[in-house]
């Protein structure tokens, strides 16, 4: 491609996401789900690196909701995923290939000597003006000779011909000036196009379906190497002047494999290369957003714009408050329960756990005059203390329908005072004496 420059400042992407700045200026709010027309039959996967080639599909290419009609179609189920390499190359091109130092001179102007019908094209030693007369409609020709591409449609990369040489800036602009190099490029193009079933119809680059469309049709959808052909055309229109001629054939490949389902194979190549060779990203948003909305299965549409993240402080406050460690004993004293004013339920809990202090009472026996004392002077401040603990109960309890992160802060500032009745056993002793006398009827000597 060229010779690379010494202490080049510029870094490669190493990323798919680096490679792609589609959406990198779109301000506009995310699309909506996208909805599929009444009528439209889906699509299946394929693409320039499938996975396993596609089984071949005989008969007459299926144009719109004729797939229905014939039965139901297996869709390829695996999520695809975008190519780095592919997402890299179309990057390359887009910044007129960075890193590369451009010779003037290097090539010698072959390709436009060839265009000018001076020089053949090597190794085959075919004139331009053989292959736009004699070449045109031989598909078997066009089809599997794989050295006459690189000279019809050159670019500033190498391909698979090394005979062809890349274009450098300077041939570009005088290839532009040239009206005899520029006709019999159009016309190379209109060739291509026929081959695979297409037909130019305007001067602005705008294409419909060739007469002989539905032979061509199934051979491109079979016929995959065709993809990479494809992808060269695009680029190369984009070097000679004819940028504005790659969004109507894209659209219309992305018409015929989505919507009308006539090339569903070629889905995965026109969404991983043919709309990145556009250079415009707002043209590739429009491409995109149309292939979204009739891509299937709508959840593997993996080239739309990025989910936008969530600011930090909605996390933030989403984010549950840190559990704080509180004893059972507390917790069944100031926490309300999930049904408010349950007596039963609490009270039989609560039952259970003084049932076994009663036991512990009985054994030891240790209970003496001054623990009665005790017990019946903090028996009124007990009482006292459960009275406003109901009533911060049922606060609570409205609090915690109104922000359950109230009802957090709440527990905590709860569980800080309880951490502090801990400090004292006596307390302890209370509270369980006065849930037994409540609950039991129990009256201590």
């Amino acid at each position: 491609m060229g010779s690379l420059l010494s202490g080049v400042s510029f870094k490669e992407p190493t990323t798919v996401e680096d490679c792609d700045s589609t959406w990198e200026t779109d301000s506009e709010p995310e699309a909506a789900e996208p909805r599929r027309q009444e009528g439209v039959c889906a699509a299946a996967g394929g693409g320039e690196e499938p996975p396993e080639p596609p089984a071949p599909r005989s008969g007459r290419p299926r144009s719109r909701c004729s797939a229905a009609l014939a039965g139901p179609r297996s869709e390829l189920t695996a999520k695809p995923k975008r190519s780095f390499y592919a997402a890299r190359d179309l990057y390359k091109y887009r910044h007129q290939y960075p890193n590369f130092k451009d010779l003037r001179y290097q090539n010698d102007l072959c390709n436009l000597r060839f265009y000018k019908n001076k020089i053949p094209f090597k190794p085959d030693g075919v004139y331009i003006e053989e292959v736009l007369n004699k070449w045109k409609g031989d598909y078997e020709k066009l089809e599997h000779n794989h050295t006459y591409i690189q000279w019809l449609f050159p670019l500033r990369e190498q391909g698979l011909n090394f005979y062809a040489k890349e274009l450098t800036t300077y041939e570009i602009e005088e290839f532009k000036k040239t009206k005899e190099a520029i006709r019999r490029f159009l016309l190379a193009y209109k060739m291509m196009l026929e081959f695979f079933g297409i037909k130019l119809i305007d001067k602005t680059g705008n294409v419909a379906r060739a007469a002989n469309w539905q032979e061509r049709f199934q051979h491109l959808n079979e016929s995959q190497h065709n993809y990479l052909r494809i992808t060269r055309i695009l680029k190369s229109l984009g070097e000679l002047g004819y940028e504005s001629f790659k969004s109507p054939l894209v659209k219309f490949i992305l018409q015929e494999a989505l919507v009308e389902d006539t090339i569903p194979n070629i889905k995965q190549s026109a969404l991983e290369y043919f709309v990145y060779t556009i250079r415009d990203r707002r043209e590739r948003r429009k491409l995109l957003r149309f292939a979204q909305q009739h891509y299937t299965p709508s959840e593997h549409f993996i080239w739309g714009p990025p989910r936008r993240q969530k600011s930090e402080g909605s996390k933030a406050s989403k984010k549950p408050a840190s559990p704080v460690s509180i004893p059972n004993s507390h917790i069944s004293k100031h926490k309300k329960p999930k049904e408010p004013k349950n007596t039963s339920a609490s009270g039989s809990s609560a039952g259970k756990i003084t049932e076994e202090r009663k036991v512990e009472f009985t054994k030891n026996g240790e209970e003496n005059d001054q623990d009665e004392q005790e017990v019946n002077c903090d028996a009124v401040r007990q009482n006292n203390s459960e009275k406003n603990s109901d009533t911060d109960t049922s606060q609570l309890s409205k609090s915690e329908e109104i922000n359950d992160n109230s009802d957090r802060k709440e527990d905590a500032s709860y569980s800080k005072k309880d951490d502090e009745n801990m400090n004292n056993d006596c307390e302890n002793v209370i509270f369980y004496t006065t849930l037994l006398q409540k609950t039991y009827n129990i009256e201590f000597p």
